[in-house]
């Protein structure tokens, strides 16, 4: 019995060996014909279709071109970019000849209520002391100052006594002398700026903040290049931020070299060196723009005195030209008064005259001051700053 059971297992034993022999030859038999099906496999190409490329294709990156070129392929150093690189062209400035003439009409839309007003009382039948005291009324409204206002009322007094009757053409004609007449159309009112062939002329430029005085250096820039003059800026406003950028792109414009400094830097070494530039460049005017000074600080008032000692090292100031808003009216005079004591004002220049201002702040500054109104701004355009004419000022005043 145990003899059969140990030829059960023998045979056992054999039967498994022989079925997982034929399991591992058939396993590798399936893998060597898969490799075999894979190596010798050709993968299926389709050929690229034929288009037709047009004759003048660029070849693309890597390609060379079909036929040889009959011209070279530009390159950066071939390509000329001079005109994509040029700066613009230089504007024209309008003419400064009759330019408050051309401006007349704007001038005239806001201060012909003098003048009409004045017109209208003086067409009463009867002038008693209720209507002059109304004409008083007008002028000192107009900021012509009391003193001023009183002389102009006393002549007007007396010439229409004298005249009788009075039409409204005479009437005009007699307020048009007065009013002229108190203008001052005697006063010299050029700038001296009118090269002599040995150095620039030197125009400092002074005025409290938010009077237009950089823009006003600006607009006197394109007045003096309509002129035929050559121009350097000196940008000694060093305080306020962007005071010199400004002042640069108003002199880009017209082509007026611009001397700065940095923020902050001493105005009085910024003038020196403009001037320097100037004489250099052999310029015919240096403008020098200066910080908006508080008339209240005495220190500050003190430095822009320094500023004019320190050009004057290099070549004398021929002009100071103080820049006045004409809308403070007769609160202006006080600025004006302490810039003359320290500077030496020789003219004025009225911004916004074109706005809410009273045409009388021209005869009160002049009358204070004993310094003529060179410059007036009329609006907010570069060519918006003219030579002050009286006769053109005083006819805006009264109107057609």
């Amino acid at each position: 019995m145990r003899d059969w059971l140990s030829v059960e297992y023998l045979i056992l034993a054999i039967i498994t060996a022989v079925v997982a022999l034929i399991a591992i030859v058939g396993l590798v038999t399936t893998t060597v014909r898969r490799r075999k099906t894979v190596e010798g496999a050709q993968p299926a190409t389709r050929p690229a279709p034929l288009v037709e490329q047009p004759p003048d294709r660029e070849p693309a990156v890597g390609e060379e071109p079909a036929e040889p070129r009959d011209t070279p392929v530009p390159t950066v150093e071939t390509v000329d970019v001079s005109e994509a690189l040029a700066p613009p062209p230089l504007e024209v400035p309008a003419p400064s000849a009759g330019r408050l003439v051309r401006l007349r009409a704007r001038l005239a839309r806001s201060q012909n209520a003098l003048g009409k007003g004045l017109l209208t009382l003086l067409s009463r039948d009867r002038l008693d002391e209720e209507t002059w005291e109304e004409i008083e009324e007008i002028l000192l409204t107009a900021d012509v100052g009391v003193r001023p206002t009183q002389e102009l009322v006393e002549r007007l007094r007396t010439r229409v006594r004298v005249l009788g009757a009075r039409t409204p053409e005479e009437l005009r004609r007699l307020l048009r002398e007065e009013l002229l007449a108190l203008v001052g159309p005697d006063l010299d009112r050029s700038l001296n700026v009118q090269p002599d062939g040995t150095r620039p002329r030197v125009v400092l430029v002074v005025g409290v903040n938010g009077t237009g005085k950089t823009t006003t250096v600006g607009k006197l820039a394109r007045v003096l290049v309509a002129d035929g003059h050559s121009v350097v800026l000196g940008a000694a406003d060093t305080f306020r931020a962007a005071a010199a950028d400004q002042l640069q792109t108003w002199g880009e414009r017209v082509g007026a070299h611009t001397v700065r400094g940095p923020e902050g830097a001493d105005p009085a070494s910024v003038a020196f060196e403009a001037v320097r530039a100037g004489i250099d460049a052999k310029a015919d005017v240096v403008l020098i723009d200066t910080a908006g000074r508080l008339h209240t600080k005495a220190g500050l008032m003190d430095e822009l005195g320094k500023v004019k000692r320190v050009v004057e090292k290099q070549a004398p100031v021929d002009e100071v030209l103080l820049v006045l808003d004409a809308t403070t009216g007769q609160n202006g005079m006080i600025q004006a008064r302490v810039f003359t004591e320290v500077v030496n004002v020789t003219g004025i220049t009225l911004t916004k005259l074109d706005g809410t201002a009273k045409g009388g702040i021209v005869v009160a500054v002049q009358r204070e001051l004993g310094v003529p109104v060179k410059l007036v701004g009329l609006g907010e355009g570069p060519d918006d700053l003219a030579p002050f004419d009286p006769v053109a000022f005083v006819d805006a005043l009264i109107g057609e």
